[in-house]
């Protein structure tokens, strides 16, 4: 079976993790920074770098202990269990593709200021089919795209930051406070997409050499990095234009171009620029479908996107499935950055949050799993950092008008995940169909006659042909509804043995067979193997209860067994569950049901 290559090295992680990061805010949010908070704004880079250090160490203790391509799932599965961490990983899946529809955005007002988007949509959308493309054909050529735009990521923002700091008027920076002191937490919560990323680094731990050991570094130094270069591009902004003219700026790495270096100097950077953003574009790309791999190995997700290509060893149908989703989400998202941005942040802030307490959860719940890296006051820290980022999201929501109602349609997108898990849990897990059918059961036998009319009963019976007097197994009887017109094909002197997986529907059927003494119903939860009571058999019919069995190999060559030469087998299947979820893999083609 094919499987993720480890081919990535400390320095070709450490650079992807820098353009995992820093591509993604720093060309728009100093400008948004100097907007909300003045001069000031540079104590709330301060902060925001202190603490996104403490967060990268945190992200470093737990991918020293789970190096695999779930990254922030991965994290939150071992702390949290099935559901919520469900619920991070969709949080997550949500937050990359609002990422990526907000980052082509950016780059769309680099580019082209002037809204033009028949030119703008179909540039943006050759780099995303390119992007997934090489992203198809293997982790090395991904790298080597990824590393390149890392460096012109450092190029852009170094290449302004630098003559900046020669070129500084101290009066830009009087009076320091303009905005009460107050301001300084909403700017850090507007500033704070700057740093986001750490999770896009850690879907590639398991394609990274040495993994447990390389990760935290990578994670902790990178950010180290970030957090150096922002201070430095920061201030050399504010200190060579005028706080509320950067302030206004749409594009305002295009604006310290223009003062530096002239119009063609500009014109240069703005496409050094669009193709750095484009760069954090295509690092989401890569790094996205490892998370709906890691999701769809543990059937929380569809499991056909779990499969890996043979010969590029790349997760080939999620990679196909996220270009689909890029498509549409940078036709339909050609909106505003900053509404995009404040959707945004209220989700990842959310995320973090749960990813900081996993550290000390995980501290107590495995205490002996080996730690390759431990964060520093690592059983209470994290508890201050998530209490931080959490009152960041409330201080935000009472303080800017508008805000409720943006956290309001942000957290919807994470509440639709419910009735997603819901419905995936219902295709593949055992306990949770039984559940189900447990509460349908007086459902199914109110509408039996619709659900499985007389005349698709009577042709069942046909196409089983003469049975009087022999042995039927029925598998998934339900309330009974064709278990009866069995009963009496095969007489007195036969025998109907029926199961089903809910213990609601066995008590009605068992009421109903009453009158038929030959029929035995019987209550049996998995649908890969027979019943261990079942004798020798003479046919066998299933309506509707294949589709919960993945293993039909294993039940075939059971029912084989019981059974003597020129017996028949009729099955029933219903196509696509709810017309929303596909079959399972062996329903899928005809070639593997015949």
């Amino acid at each position: 079976m094919a499987e993720l290559k480890k081919v990535l090295s400390f320095r070709a992680i450490l650079l992807i993790t820098v353009n995992s990061i820093m591509g993604t805010g720093i060309f728009f949010l100093p400008a948004v920074g100097a907007r909300e908070g003045g001069p000031a704004s540079i104590l709330a880079w301060i902060a925001l770098s202190l603490l996104s250090i403490y967060i990268a160490m945190c992200f470093g203790e737990l991918s020293s202990m789970f190096p695999k391509a779930g990254g922030v799932y991965e994290f939150c599965k071992h702390a949290y269990g099935r559901f919520f961490s469900f619920i991070i990983g969709w949080t997550t899946f949500i937050a990359g593709n609002v990422t990526i529809a907000m980052l082509i955005v950016g780059a769309i007002q680099y580019l082209l200021p002037v809204k033009a988007p028949l030119l703008t949509i179909p540039i943006c959308l050759v780099f995303v089919v390119i992007f997934n493309y090489i992203a198809f054909r293997g982790m090395k050529m991904s790298a080597v795209m990824l590393i390149a735009f890392a460096f012109i990521t450092l190029i852009a923002i170094l290449g302004l930051a630098i003559p900046g700091l020669f070129r500084m008027d101290p009066a830009n920076f009087t009076p320091f406070f303009v905005f009460p002191a107050t301001s300084i937490f909403v700017t850090i919560f507007l500033i704070s997409e700057t740093f986001f990323g750490w999770e896009t680094a850690t879907f590639l731990a398991e394609e990274t050499k040495d993994g447990a050991k390389v990760m935290p570094k990578a994670l902790i130094w990178g950010t180290v990095i970030i957090a150096g270069i922002c201070m430095v591009s920061v201030i050399a902004s504010l200190g060579v234009i005028n706080w509320e003219t950067f302030g206004q700026s749409a594009a305002p790495l295009a604006d310290l171009a223009m003062f530096h270096f002239g119009s063609k100097g500009a014109y240069i950077f703005t496409l050094i620029t669009y193709l750095a953003i484009i760069g954090s574009v295509a690092a989401w790309i890569v790094s996205e479908p490892r998370l709906i791999l890691a999701m769809a190995k543990d059937k929380l997700f569809l499991k056909q996107f779990a499969a890996i290509h043979p010969k590029y060893s790349t997760p080939y149908k999620a990679i196909i499935f996220q270009t689909c989703l890029t498509i549409i989400l940078v036709v339909v998202g050609a909106g505003s950055y900053e509404m995009l941005l404040k959707i945004l942040v209220p989700l990842v802030l959310f995320m973090y949050a749960m990813v900081m307490v996993s550290v000390p959860v995980l501290r107590y719940r495995k205490p002996d799993l080996k730690r390759h890296y431990k964060v520093p006051l690592g059983k209470i820290g994290p508890y201050i950092i998530a209490g931080i980022l959490v009152s960041l999201i409330f201080y935000w929501m009472f303080m800017t008008e508008g805000a409720f109602s943006l956290l309001r349609l942000a957290f919807s997108f994470v509440l639709l995940g419910i009735p997603v898990y819901l419905l995936l849990e219902l295709y593949y897990n055992p306990r949770a169909i039984e559940v189900v059918n447990d509460l349908l059961a007086y459902f199914a036998l109110l509408f039996e006659n619709w659900l499985i009319p007389k005349s698709l009963r009577k042709r069942i019976i046909t196409l089983l042909g003469h049975v009087k007097g022999k042995t039927v197994l029925e598998l998934g009887c339900t309330v009974g509804t064709l278990t009866r017109e069995l009963a009496k094909e095969v007489g007195k002197d036969g025998r109907v043995i029926a199961t089903d997986i809910s213990l609601r529907n066995i008590k009605i059927a068992k009421n109903r067979m009453k009158k038929f003494p030959h029929v035995k119903v019987m209550h049996h939860r998995d649908p890969n193997n027979l019943h261990p009571e079942i004798p020798k058999i003479n046919a066998v019919v299933a309506v509707g209860s294949l589709g919960y069995t993945e293993k039909i190999s294993s039940l075939l060559q059971q029912l084989n067994k019981k059974m003597g030469t020129g017996e028949k087998l009729c099955f029933l299947e219903f196509d696509r569950f709810f017309r929303v979820i596909p079959n399972i893999p062996w329903l899928t083609k005809d070639e593997s049901i015949k």
